[in-house]
């Protein structure tokens, strides 16, 4: 499958970028806010969705880079910077509108973790940085199938890129 080199400039958009981030992993050390650039930028972990939609049982991670620009602040809820070794599972990205076009662009994590973006306007890349991997499971959510419980080996650190936790 080739690389994905995504834009988002609107709440449509952002949707699409969530939809193809559910369940990256990530390290706090992975991370940045860049105040004097309105920048924030991230590299994850992505399991590839797409693939496992079509493969069924092969799946697949890939290191992914993802930037918002035009960002004024960000807001840390239960994320340390001093805990670069931790691993945050993401749920979803969502924008919640203030002064057209701005507002806060949400990145939530298991374990009650978030990172709020006030943001001028919606302007995300994601772009994939290179090669797939084999990963040993697909992530798991209570609920996906009737009496279905998570699948060992899918929460973050369980297999995949060394160091990375997945």
């Amino acid at each position: 499958m080739e690389p994905l080199k995504l834009i988002a400039l609107d709440e449509e958009d952002l949707a699409v970028l969530s939809s193809l981030l559910q369940d990256a992993v990530i390290r706090v050390a992975d991370m940045t806010y860049v105040p004097g650039q309105k920048r924030f930028a991230a590299t994850l972990n992505r399991f590839e969705w797409e693939k496992a939609a079509k493969d069924g049982r092969d799946y697949r991670r890939r290191r992914t880079g993802l930037r918002f620009d035009r960002v004024f602040n960000a807001q840390l809820k239960n994320v340390k910077p001093r805990a670069g070794e931790r691993v945050l599972s993401l749920l979803a990205v969502s924008f919640t509108p203030a002064e057209a076009p701005g507002g806060h662009i949400t990145l939530t994590f298991s374990g009650d973790a978030s990172i709020r973006l006030e943001v001028e306007c919606i302007e995300a890349e994601l772009r994939d940085l290179g090669p797939e991997w084999r990963t040993r499971s697909k992530p798991a959510h209570p609920g996906d199938e009737p009496g279905s419980k998570p699948i060992a080996g899918s929460e973050p650190g369980a297999g995949g890129a060394p160091g990375t936790g997945s």
